[in-house]
């Protein structure tokens, strides 16, 4: 499956007329294909986007008879992945118009690592503007609560051997699981032995609901956050952020920082798990999650 990850915002640039620039960035998740553009903002739009992509297919074809072309319908991706809000609604109906699918996703490592690079290409150029610049960037909107209807009977923490993770639950019928490959303990590179940190929740009759739930939410991180109250902050989507837990019991917030302890030697990755009991008969919901 070939995938593309791809950003489109503006820059710390301007033109000779004072315009601002968008840069369009496209490469593959090995970083070999890279392909960018830039345009005044008045001329960022969807259109302009799908003749970009098609440039890009073009580009990224081997044969040189394509090259000239500029473009080969067989030489799109199969996917478009985008981690900036901001970003999605323009290049999904780039896509469309293409027939590729756009997903958002915030696990785009290649693709935010040339973007720290080229921040540092723009003070070398002479359209820049020397404007403050975070190249990652996003609006979080402050955490809001989980619905109520959702709430599960009890939750815990728990750890996994990072060598147990797949045969606990790859072969098992789970109705939500997500495991992604790149996410696999043994694709990090973590021993069998590490401690893998995550959550668990009984959610008793509520369980099928709110791992159904989280499946539509799309689960990227579960983080402690200290505070009055201490909770955990469920990150999802590209941009939401959702309140699973709040404590107060000192006991429980020590548990809460030696789970962002481990969190740190199993190299960010971490998990959430739904199931009625904590019978280990039967489970809703797995999933594997990283920071991105």
């Amino acid at each position: 499956m070939r995938v593309w990850q791809a950003d489109f915002y503006r820059r710390p640039l301007k033109d000779e007329a004072g315009r601002q620039l968008w840069e369009l960035l496209i490469c593959d998740s090995t970083g070999t294909f890279r392909y960018s553009a830039l345009c005044p903002q008045s001329e960022a739009n969807a259109g302009w986007l799908a003749t970009q992509l098609q440039q890009a297919a073009g580009a990224a074809s081997p044969r040189e008879a394509e090259l000239l072309s500029g473009f080969d319908s067989q030489n799109l991706p199969d996917a478009i992945q985008v981690f900036r809000p901001q970003s999605l609604s323009l290049i999904e109906v780039a896509g469309k118009r293409l027939g590729v699918p756009v997903q958002p996703q915030r696990r785009t490592g290649t693709l935010k690592q040339w973007l720290r690079e080229r921040a540092e290409d723009y003070r070398s150029m002479s359209e820049y503007t020397g404007e403050r610049y975070d190249p990652l960037a996003i609006d979080f909107a402050p955490p809001v609560p989980l619905p109520e209807k959702l709430w599960g009977e009890r939750w815990r923490f728990a750890t996994l051997k990072a060598g147990d993770i797949e045969e606990a639950f790859a072969g098992r019928p789970i109705p939500v699981l997500e495991m992604p490959e790149s996410l696999l303990p043994m694709n990090l590179g973590l021993a069998s032995g590490v401690p893998v940190p995550g959550v668990a929740i009984d959610g008793g009759r509520q369980s099928m609901r709110l791992a159904r739930w989280l499946q539509d939410a799309r689960p990227a991180a579960l983080n402690y956050a200290a505070g009055a109250p201490d909770g955990l902050v469920l990150e999802a989507g590209l941009a939401d952020r959702w309140v699973v837990a709040t404590f107060e019991d000192r006991e429980v917030a020590a548990a809460a920082a030696s789970y962002e302890q481990r969190k740190q030697l199993s190299q960010g990755l971490h998990f959430l798990l739904v199931q009625p009991d904590e019978s280990g008969m039967t489970y809703s919901g797995f999933w594997l999650l990283c920071e991105d």
